[in-house]
């Protein structure tokens, strides 16, 4: 795939210079941040005027339902979670951190530069790889799996941060180079040594759904990127022959569930009851659903993780098909908006920003959703906006601004709503 973007050398870009405070116009440069090129300045009004307010709008909308489903999903108040916390102060804990994630959109969105994301790019990606071997060294571990640094007033999980960097880290190293025809093995070493080596260490906390969502946003950013076609096929061939070899590094509960998704009934009581539960939910919800609070595979127990990894199993039981196309149409609209930012974006840098996290956010969602509905393996992977969690929201939403920052900056000069 040939890049589009015109010739790019980092070494002769305009020096920067500071806003001419003389013009009014609209869209005339005033007191502000650096654009996207780093030769010209918008004030607050005008970028306030180019925010994606729609792309805000989706993903507020989104939280929302995810609010509603969550209360339901940790039972109305006798719900007795990891820390045995009633609805209301899951509720509460996390409307705090969606408010966190919509300060930081709007940091990121607006009180940052592209200059400083691509100067930091690497800085960040090497603290997010220095969290994950802490990880390692000295991580908590939660259901079999090291995965979480307990900081004492909060843990985080540190591979959530490291999908944000690793997308940065790319695109800084692909918008420093220039290319006429697509990239070839030369251009391939160092980015996929950014891909590998925090593979390697969430495959061995382990974290197999974390560990594909990051291969496979990796894999698309080093192809919109410009790789050649011929590298495509040749690196797909070369997927195709390291299966066996994956296969053999799995552990034995990662390839029984992906022997459970083709028969979950060959162990209903054991590895297949998780899939068997959901499905059970999601057919039981029906066109309309049974009604808010009114699911009886999650309110009597039979559904698990039902706050987090299978919610949306709570929400297909409770609003029925109406629902879950609901929440679908909402995922395609975001995705759409994301894509439609990135195909505007007036430098490369901020081309593989807004694809590689629009792409992080459609995967996730693909993952999760084909999972509880026995399309694909179980592997952990929250539901974007809807399940409960931390680390995943604000990163979430950080990366959301990112993309809205892009659309600031965007070669559009008129409304993006």
């Amino acid at each position: 795939m040939s890049p589009t973007l015109s010739h790019h050398d980092p070494e002769l870009e305009p020096p920067i210079r500071p806003a001419d405070r003389g013009y009014t116009a609209r869209n005339t440069p005033v007191g502000g941040l650096l654009s996207m090129d780093g030769t010209t300045t918008l004030g607050w009004q005008e970028r306030w005027h180019r925010f994606p307010w729609s792309l805000l709008l989706l993903l507020i909308i989104t939280a929302m339902i995810g609010m509603v489903v969550l209360y339901s999903a940790i039972g109305g108040g006798g719900y007795s979670g990891p820390q045995e916390a009633s609805n209301i102060q899951y509720l509460l804990r996390q409307a705090g951190r969606l408010g966190m994630g919509l300060m930081l959109l709007f940091v990121a969105a607006f009180a940052g530069s592209e200059r400083v994301y691509r100067r930091y790019a690497y800085v960040a990606y090497g603290i997010a790889l220095a969290l994950l071997v802490a990880v390692f060294l000295a991580g908590s571990v939660s259901m079999g799996a090291r995965r979480w640094l307990d900081l004492g007033f909060m843990r985080i999980q540190p591979s959530e941060f490291m999908k944000v960097t690793l997308v940065l880290a790319l695109a800084r190293y692909y918008h420093d180079r220039a290319v006429v025809v697509g990239f070839g093995w030369r251009d391939l070493g160092i980015p996929l040594l950014l891909v590998t080596l925090p593979l390697l260490l969430i495959l061995k906390q382990p974290d197999l759904g974390t560990a594909i969502i990051i291969a496979t946003v990796g894999m698309v950013v080093i192809i919109v990127a410009g790789l050649s076609w011929k590298m495509i096929l040749l690196s797909i061939c070369l997927l195709a022959a390291g299966v066996p070899v994956a296969w053999n590094a799995l552990h034995d509960y990662q390839r029984q569930r992906i022997y459970t998704l083709f028969s979950p009934e060959r162990d209903p009581l054991g590895s297949g009851y998780h899939i068997i539960q959901s499905k059970i939910a999601v057919g039981s919800g029906g066109f309309l659903g049974k009604g808010f609070m009114a699911g009886s595979q999650s309110h009597l127990d039979f559904l698990p993780e039902r706050h987090t990894d299978f919610i949306f199993s709570v929400l297909a039981e409770e609003w029925g098909f109406v629902g879950c196309v609901t929440l679908i149409v909402l995922y395609v609209l975001i995705t759409m908006r994301g894509l439609i930012i990135a195909s505007m974006a007036h430098h490369r840098f901020g081309l593989l920003t807004a694809v590689g996290f629009i792409s992080l956010f459609a995967f996730q969602v693909i993952i999760n959703i084909g999972m509880v509905i026995g399309l694909l393996p179980v592997v952990g992977i929250p539901l974007p906006l809807i399940s409960y969690g931390g680390s995943s929201l604000i990163t979430l939403l950080f990366s959301m601004g990112l993309i809205a920052h892009v659309g600031i900056y965007s070669k559009h000069h008129g409304r993006t709503i």
